[in-house]
């Protein structure tokens, strides 16, 4: 196992709405398993979301800047509760790769905390992601 997955982060600041989130998750794969796109698999997370009183935003644009220039954003798959970043996949291993984008996407939106959930996986994958750097909170007109 490489570095970069084995300091994915084990707690988070706010894991009272990690848990939330994590249940609901296990609510869709145990519903739906594996198999679907991604896509399916965020439309249901939604669903489970609104049922449960979770506040998110599904697909939250951020701006991406260089050298104080916007070149473009990214789309969340999932920002809940304000704090917590979600990144769904439905592959058949997360790779190094994905925690790395995370930390980015973390970086981007000035947050702190993240889950990559991989609905292909039996069972659910869940890791925490975790920046470990000070920061400053970008302004996402929450």
């Amino acid at each position: 196992m490489s570095k970069e997955s084995r300091n994915a982060g084990t707690e988070l600041r706010h894991r009272e709405i990690t848990d939330v989130i994590i249940a609901a998750a296990i609510a869709v794969h145990r519903e739906l398993g594996p198999g679907f796109l991604e896509s399916i698999y965020e439309q249901a997370l939604a669903v489970e979301f609104a049922l449960r009183g979770i506040a998110f935003v599904r697909q939250k644009p951020i701006p991406l800047f260089y050298r104080d220039h916007q070149i473009g954003e990214h789309r969340l798959d999932f920002l809940v509760e304000n704090r917590i970043i979600v990144e769904l996949k439905a592959i058949e291993a997360l790779e190094n790769v994905h925690f790395a984008i995370v930390r980015r996407y973390l970086k981007a939106a000035g947050l702190a905390d993240g889950l990559i959930l991989n609905f292909s996986s039996m069972p659910l994958t869940v890791k925490r992601v975790r920046r470990e750097r000070t920061f400053e909170r970008a302004d996402l007109h929450l």
